[in-house]
């Protein structure tokens, strides 16, 4: 005789430890052949399905040896035995096991699945096995929608998809009626002339009696092993034509069902997942917005630092703004600006002086800056003309009274009476002023008023205005070639060299850019903090509703193991379910950051929301990096459940 099938010799199951310890099996000595048709029966707590569960290697044997075709199974790994149950085992449980959110289709071709076989082919011959067993108009059915009978059915034809050589069924009778329960030993029969090895576990002598052997346990012992009418079919193995699988199809097939199953969880527990989103939702909406708001605030404060031009340099009488001499220094003169107007890294400098005056037409009057500037102003700090033109050289030269006013001005003088502000006379002070141009808004300065300014040539603020020749400042454009810190540096040194002192201070906008995009940054860096907290909290939300979702289903799990998946099989399917549900989240979460930037543009807010599809990318790599980490606690742990116990507590 060759090496059997199944042997069994002095195989020992224990449960508990120490004087608790209880012997669910002692000292089994069992042998079976290929294609025969054994019944294990005996007394409730004898034994039969600790015994049912060590050959189906469900279950490991606390001592003795337990081998299939010879190979002890003993030092086999988790993974090897998955791999066993898939090969040679097809199990068939009292209480059927189906999956209720998959169809019998569906049901029947999970085995398939951790086996690598491609999708065509484990469909094919799922559809072939439920025709075969009379459920071909069932396919498309839930097991809710079956009788006991049929789910039995699918059931077989779920054990019979890898071509199982041992078919293990649990009380196969037990749930079914008196016709179902004879239809489905004549099936199991027919299985055993096929040459399938059948081995049933039962109390029920009637049914063992169709059995061509009979082992009887008690107390976990064997005390009667007798056969009943020789084996029916031949002691080869069954050759059933199943498909071969492929390892890249099957990690494939295996990822495709994860994410069909997460889908199919989430969907049928609509209310525990939104939940379980909203934290990663709200998180990631506050990243969003907050990164959006700070790139926002960046950009407007950059954009008008550069209406000053970031390439500028003004110099101020004094020691700093806070000086109260500076009133008093007049060393700062046109001179100085003329030789800096001389210098290489010089591209446009002007003097600048400025007052404050009453600004009319006819009945209307304001309160307003006036501006001397030289003729190279407008172009020093970018400014864009609207109407008419900038005043030039020779108006400098001859103290013209003609005025650029901006925007603000023609709004306030000119709005009322509608007339076209060019070519109308003001009066600034006492002093008529023809306006030859209207400029654009700007800022006239860090932190200068928002009141109405007007420019006029810094000859005639100082002639007939302030009867003063010093200046208020003097703003040098630097040419991009030189940079801003050496430029500085020069006119330190140049000026200091002509005052013999340093009686001034240099504002460098470039500086000031820097600072406030620093300080953005900071402020926008502490509020993410404060929205990744929320993402942290989300996170925990995930991992807790994932154990929890780990303890509802954990009759799945132990089915799954059972028909071949592998730990890292059952690790995979909950971590793509936690990142399922944190991608998902992470997608609603930017969905609700660009509504509150659409509600506050809507609302008329001066508060602009810049998003980027960087700031998406990362918002939705973090709540999916976020599932993955605190998704595996609760998939680790479903991965490491013994598969029996899962069974046993699932059912």
């Amino acid at each position: 005789m060759g090496v059997p099938l199944i042997r069994l010799s002095g195989v020992r199951r224990d449960f508990g430890a120490g004087e608790a310890a209880v012997a669910a099996l002692d000292g089994a000595e069992l042998t079976i052949e290929a294609g025969e048709m054994v019944a294990i029966v005996g007394p409730s707590g004898s034994g039969k399905s600790t015994l049912m569960n060590i050959i189906g290697c469900l279950d490991r044997p606390t001592g003795g040896v337990y081998e299939i075709d010879g190979r002890p199974t003993r030092d086999l790994g988790p993974d090897e035995l998955a791999r066993l149950r898939r090969e040679y085992f097809g199990f068939v449980f009292q209480r059927y096991h189906l999956l209720s959110e998959l169809t019998a289709l569906a049901n029947v071709e999970v085995p398939a699945i951790y086996a690598g076989i491609p999708v065509e082919k484990r469909r094919s011959r799922a559809a072939a096995l439920l025709d075969r067993l009379g459920l071909g108009a069932r396919k498309t059915h839930r097991p809710a929608e079956m009788s006991g009978g049929q789910q039995q059915r699918v059931s077989i034809a779920r054990a019979l998809m890898n071509g199982a050589r041992v078919i293990l069924a649990d009380e196969p009778t037990g749930a079914l009626d008196r016709k179902s329960g004879e239809e489905m030993l004549t099936l199991l029969e027919e299985l055993g002339r096929e040459g399938h090895t059948i081995i049933l576990v039962t109390h029920d002598m009637s049914v063992a009696a169709r059995a061509e052997r009979i082992v009887e346990l008690s107390d976990g012992r064997i005390i009667s092993d007798k056969r009943t009418r020789p084996t029916a079919a031949s002691a080869a193995n069954p050759a059933l034509d199943v498909p071969a699988g492929n390892s890249w199809r099957g990690a494939f097939g295996r990822l495709r069902e994860a994410f069909g199953m997460a889908l199919l969880s989430m969907r049928a527990h609509k209310l525990r997942s939104a939940l379980t989103m909203l934290g990663i939702v709200i998180g990631i909406a506050s990243v969003v917005s907050v990164v959006a708001l700070g790139e926002g605030s960046r950009q407007q404060v950059l954009a008008n630092i550069a209406g000053l031009g970031t390439n500028t340099l003004e110099i101020f009488p004094g020691t700093g703004f806070g000086d109260r001499r500076s009133s008093l220094i007049k060393t700062l003169t046109v001179a100085d600006a003329q030789i800096l107007a001389s210098q290489p890294y010089a591209e446009g400098v002007t003097p600048t002086v400025s007052t404050s005056a009453t600004l009319r037409f006819g009945a209307i009057e304001a309160s307003g800056l006036v501006n001397g500037v030289g003729e190279q102003y407008f172009a020093v700090r970018g400014s864009t003309v609207v109407q008419g033109r900038f005043f030039d050289e020779d108006d400098v030269r001859r103290l013209s009274q003609d005025v650029v006013i901006d925007e603000n001005t023609a709004g306030v003088l000119f709005d009322q009476s509608g007339q076209n502000p060019i070519g109308r006379i003001i009066l600034i002070g006492t002093v008529p002023s023809r306006v030859i141009g209207v400029m654009r808004r700007q800022q006239g300065g860090f932190g200068a008023s928002q009141n109405p300014q007007v420019f006029l040539p810094y000859t005639t603020v100082q002639g007939r205005f302030l009867g003063d020749l010093s200046l208020r400042s003097i703003t040098l454009r630097v040419n991009d070639d030189t940079p801003m810190e050496a430029a500085q540096a020069a006119v330190t040194e140049l000026l200091t060299h002509r005052h013999r002192a340093q009686d001034f201070f240099i504002q460098n906008l470039d500086d000031i850019r820097q600072a406030i995009t620093s300080n953005n940054a900071t402020f926008a860096l502490l509020i993410a903090s404060i929205a990744v907290i929320s993402l942290l909290v989300g996170g925990i939300g995930v991992m807790n509703i994932m154990l929890v979702s780990v303890i509802e289903r954990t009759g799945e799990i132990g089915l799954r193991m059972a028909v071949g998946a592998r730990r890292g099989d059952i690790l995979q399917q909950f971590l793509i379910e936690a990142s399922l549900v944190c991608f998902i989240g992470g997608v609603l979460g930017i969905a609700l950051a660009l509504s509150v930037g659409w509600g506050f543009g809507l609302a008329g807010s001066p508060v602009r929301f810049v998003y980027s599809v960087e700031a998406f990318a990362a918002a939705i790599a973090c709540s999916t990096l976020i599932g993955v980490g605190f998704g595996f606690l609760p998939a680790r742990n479903a991965a490491q459940l013994d598969p029996v116990e899962a069974l046993a507590r699932g059912a």
